[in-house]
């Protein structure tokens, strides 16, 4: 007996892509304070329920967006561990590196701890870039690239803090040589031992 279909379209990828594309296209334009569910629908063509089976609400989406640039970048970055990392951290910078990126940043400064937008931005950028990094050193730990004999969760806050740290108190720029000194400090970390 099969296992009985559930009701409704899936959401495709082409729905999801269109979604994106708008909200980033909106908030390039217009604003992040021009971001509505609705107004993504509009210009996408896509109806809100498939909108909210993505994302909770407008926050959430406009920080997806955000982060959506350039979405296989650093799945193209190699295939050692070194070279992924260092082309997500470095895809993660572009992002905010932009004017829209520095005001979201400015935003988020200001925002209440507990308000959506900041709740999407930790969801949507911080956690998200953190399960992508951890699925990164797991992988090269399984594969004896890296040897793992630390807590993973303070070697991630070690990787993605310090991006984050300097986007909000905004003391040094937020570049691509910033991105690979990360990677490689976090990399002698976890380095095999010579033998």
């Amino acid at each position: 007996m099969s296992p009985p279909k559930r009701r409704g379209r899936p959401p495709s990828q082409l729905a999801r892509a269109r979604i994106l594309k708008a909200a980033h296209d909106i908030l390039i334009e217009d604003g992040f304070g021009h971001l509505t569910v609705q107004a993504v629908a509009a210009r996408s063509g896509v109806g809100k329920p498939t909108i909210y089976r993505h994302w909770a609400n407008a926050s959430e989406l406009a920080m997806a967006a955000l982060m959506s640039r350039d979405p296989g970048a650093f799945e193209e970055g190699g295939t050692n561990l070194r070279s992924a990392l260092t082309a997500q951290m470095r895809s993660l910078i572009q992002a905010f590196a932009t004017t829209r990126g520095r005001q979201i940043a400015m935003t988020l400064a200001a925002a209440d701890p507990e308000s959506e937008f900041t709740k999407a931005f930790r969801t949507q950028v911080i956690l998200s870039s953190r399960e992508a990094g951890r699925a990164l050193l797991l992988e090269a730990a399984a594969q004896g690239e890296i040897v793992l004999q630390q807590d993973l969760e303070v070697l991630l806050d070690m990787i993605y803090g310090p991006v984050f740290y300097r986007l909000l108190v905004g003391h040094r720029s937020l570049d691509a040589g910033f991105a690979d000194s990360i990677v490689a400090i976090a990399l002698e970390v976890v380095a095999r031992p010579e033998r």
